[in-house]
């Protein structure tokens, strides 16, 4: 009876230290931005075409894991090189939790493989920058009319007659901060006009999420989550089929997969490592 006792204690004991653990996380404040859908900005880094081919493959990664959510993707704008690679990319993801999953995203993504074109065999270094941006609500981010200078011109890309004859692309500048954002993918500039204020909404919404992210951590020795895009993040090494996250010290070497879609491992060792840091600093302040 006594050793029954004991194993049973034994099992209350790892049972009430699981249960504390997770009682902690509840206690760390929600994002109140998880359930939002995202604007995901893609751009080709240092590299050349290689960048440009990298960032490519970063928006069907991230396409692939949206769609096997059942998320919506929409591309907002793209400026590619002809050779199957990207130079910018911009598009929506809607989903439930869209944010919640993709928030630790961005910063800077570094590839090293020998490029098709590379003779020798040699190793190249190149690179691509990740946004994810809440998307932002008319409630989120109010703009004032007066704040805003439209212009509007004829669309200098595909399209046809109708698109490169009329003014229907629009480039919106926001004077207070000086963001500028332009949209020609449609031939409408009403549709055109939307999108640009869409995405100039979130831009200005992450802005502010920033420098209260800023204050909040100017007298702490790390900042947790803010998402630093001049940060490397993360590497994708093609030679021995591994992808590092230098955040998380976390590395899976089921690089194909990944870039398959296949995310769920990652994120989720990366989410995990950031919602440690903030349960460290609610203790710390406590």
């Amino acid at each position: 009876m006594r050793n029954l006792a004991q194993e049973e204690l034994k099992t209350l004991v790892a049972r009430r230290e699981s249960l504390i653990s997770e009682l902690k996380v509840l206690l760390v404040p929600k994002d109140p931005n998880d359930e939002k859908n995202v604007v995901l900005e893609i751009r080709a880094g240092t590299g050349g075409d290689e960048a440009a081919l990298f960032a490519g493959e970063l928006f069907r990664m991230y396409s692939r894991y949206a769609e096997r959510h059942g998320w919506k993707i929409d591309v907002m704008s793209s400026s590619d090189t002809g050779i199957g690679g990207v130079k910018e990319v911009i598009a929506t993801i809607e989903g439930r939790g869209a944010y919640s999953k993709l928030k630790y995203e961005s910063g800077v993504h570094r590839v090293q493989r020998v490029p098709a074109t590379e003779a020798s065999g040699r190793l190249h270094t190149s690179t691509a920058t990740v946004a994810v941006l809440p998307e932002a609500e008319d409630v989120d981010v109010q703009i004032n009319d007066k704040d805003l200078r439209v212009d509007t011109f004829c669309s200098s890309g595909p399209g046809g007659q109708s698109v490169n004859t009329t003014y229907s692309a629009v480039r919106i500048t926001h004077i207070p901060t000086g963001l500028v954002v332009s949209q020609q993918d449609e031939k409408s500039q009403i549709k055109n006009r939307a999108k640009a204020m869409k995405i100039l909404r979130s831009r200005l919404y992450e802005m502010e999420l920033k420098k209260q992210q800023e204050a909040i951590a100017k007298d702490r020795r790390s900042q947790v989550g803010t998402g630093e895009r001049s940060e490397k993040i993360r590497t994708y090494h093609f030679k021995e089929n591994r992808i590092s996250d230098h955040r998380a010290n976390f590395t899976l070497y089921r690089l194909t997969d990944v870039l398959n879609g296949d995310l769920v491992e990652m994120l989720d060792a990366v989410n995990t490592y950031f919602q440690s840091e903030k349960l460290k600093e609610a203790t710390d302040e406590s």
